[in-house]
């Protein structure tokens, strides 16, 4: 089976190990995914800040790209980059002058035929679908991960979702049937501070603090995410803020890709798990699933 791929600047950058493992995770369940010709960025969430249109018009061209090609489905990994398009194909749907303005500068007209798909979506319809089956060789028992969305779960206006926006259940659900142990936590879409760690460093930090205390409180002895930034802050960012916060513990941030080729039984190395800033190998050989 074939899925349209966008993965975004973030994919393509800070967390390249990310867009390694989603391809080979997919590749595993008999997924390709197909990167489409000539994306561009989306603008992610600072367009609007800026520029109505363009907030709607950046992610637009990517639309049109995807359906001109022939795909009916999009995988978006980045949670900031699902949300722009999203929110775009949502505004396109509603405002027929807005979409008629847009498609006359695009070389590949937007149709608003595409499913947007976030990776739990994905993951979630090839587990139904028992595409897992006998793939899962070691399940990670022992593991007890935070399930961490960030606050990207939640849109500037009603769009169409799949999970609770305020209590989602994907990575819950890809957890468990690994193998993991999993249970609920006050700060699963606490927002991490994101880009502000470069311009608001002190409020980014005070924010990922509070995660971070709550979740070694709470027991777990890893974090887990699909957030690209995410990901980034808790792990990179972590020294910083335990300090801050006297917080002696420090837990690995993994990617759910990474947790998932782990129990398909790839070597962590070959998703580039020892680019993190924080070591995620001990725990894994700790408990003996390597």
């Amino acid at each position: 089976m074939e899925v349209a791929y966008y993965p975004g600047c973030s994919l393509h950058q800070s967390s390249q190990f990310y867009d390694l493992q989603a391809r080979r995770i997919f590749k595993e369940l008999g997924i390709t995914l197909i990167e489409i010709n000539d994306w561009s960025c989306c603008g992610a969430t600072s367009a609007g800040k800026f520029d109505d249109f363009l907030a709607v018009a950046l992610p637009a061209r990517n639309l049109g790209i995807a359906e001109q090609s022939g795909f009916d489905r999009m995988l978006i990994p980045c949670s900031g980059c699902y949300s722009s398009h999203l929110m775009a194909k949502t505004r396109l749907a509603r405002n027929e002058a807005l979409l008629s303005e847009i498609n006359n500068e695009l070389a590949a007209k937007v149709d608003n035929t595409l499913t947007l798909l976030t990776i739990l979506e994905l993951l979630l319809d090839a587990a139904s679908t028992g595409r897992f089956d006998s793939k899962i060789t070691r399940p990670l028992t022992g593991m007890k991960p935070a399930c961490y969305y960030g606050c990207m779960t939640r849109f500037a206006y009603d769009v169409p979702v799949s999970d609770n926006v305020e209590n989602p259940q994907g990575m819950e659900k890809i957890l468990e049937l690994i193998g993991a142990g999993t249970r609920d936590w006050s700060y699963k879409t606490a927002c991490c501070g994101a880009s502000a760690a470069i311009n608001d460093t002190e409020t980014a930090l005070n924010l990922m603090g509070k995660i971070m205390k709550n979740a070694v409180e709470s027991g777990f002895n890893c974090i887990v995410t699909t957030c690209p930034m995410c990901q980034l802050n808790m792990d990179a960012y972590q020294n910083a803020f335990c300090k801050k916060f006297g917080i002696e513990k420090r837990l690995p941030v993994y990617f759910l890709t990474e947790l998932i080729g782990v129990a398909m039984g790839i070597p962590l190395e070959e998703l580039n798990g020892h680019r993190h800033f924080i070591d995620t190998l001990g725990l894994v050989k700790e408990l003996d699933l390597i």
